[in-house]
């Protein structure tokens, strides 16, 4: 399966440890949720994933991706808790009655960030990284075969889950299927395709199943690895540093509230 999202540019975030770009992630989604303060996420975005970004010259997949994914997530959330926020006082505009908060804004706002953070990062990620290069770092590092497999194959699913169905519309339109403009008639059309794409993602997971035992894939004999991630004293250290500061996050807001 060939991983559609990832480019090899050959920069130092791509020959990055997988592991520590899975701490990084795995750090900021504790940061951001642990203080929920828009600013918070704002800094991890301007100071570290747009130059992150820049650096593994993925900038533009960055942004269309997230702009994507985050964009009608953004705006329904906007619009529902301004809207409807139940701790809403401050009325910034009001429409019949519909009258939009100040309140439901700052918590959008706060809420929002913190998504825009988590996704972008989950991205960064992805693009960046080989799946393989992922579950051999995992289970180098020793996790379980199984439970690496589950999340380097989570980074593949999307782009594979596209690329069949691209694959189903194209053999159909070959065979005269018309897609019409319109949003509607072009759902009406396109739901009989839902029916191959789903039993083509199960038949491929029963290959694979069946290809992984063949094997030995549930074997539990330590194996050697035939290409070894590189790996780094300076990227050990960046690890145990990112899980200090997520912790440090956790802890730090408790403390206060406490003293």
């Amino acid at each position: 399966m060939a991983p559609a999202l990832f480019v090899d540019t050959g920069s130092p975030v791509h020959r990055l440890n997988p592991v520590t770009k899975l701490v990084a992630l795995l750090s900021i989604l504790v940061i951001v949720f642990a203080l929920p303060q828009w600013w918070t996420s704002a800094i991890v975005v301007v100071a570290i994933l747009v130059p992150a970004a820049i650096v593994a010259r993925r900038a533009r997949a960055l942004a269309g991706i997230g702009g994507r994914i985050l964009l009608p997530i953004v705006l329904v959330l906007v619009l529902v808790q301004g809207f409807t926020f139940p701790g809403g006082r401050t009325v910034v505009w009001q429409w019949g009655a519909l009258s939009l908060t100040a309140e439901g804004l700052t918590f959008a706002l706060n809420t929002g960030a913190r998504i825009v953070a988590l996704v972008l990062a989950s991205v960064l990620l992805v693009v960046t990284t080989h799946p393989g290069d992922l579950m051999s770092a995992l289970t180098e590092h020793g996790l379980s075969p199984k439970f690496s497999y589950i999340i380097s194959s989570t980074l593949q699913l999307i782009p594979s889950f596209r690329t069949r169905a691209d694959g189903i519309l194209l053999a159909q339109q070959a065979r005269g299927l018309a897609i019409p403009r319109s949003p509607l008639r072009r759902v009406r059309v396109m739901l009989p395709l839902l029916g191959p794409l789903v039993l083509g993602m199960f038949t491929d997971v029963e290959e694979r199943g069946t290809a992984m035992e063949a094997r030995g894939f549930g074997s539990t004999v330590r194996r050697t690895a035939l290409e070894a991630v590189p790996d780094s004293p300076g990227q050990r250290l960046a690890r145990w540093l990112m899980a200090a500061l997520a912790a440090a996050a956790v802890v730090v807001p408790l403390v206060q509230e406490l003293l």
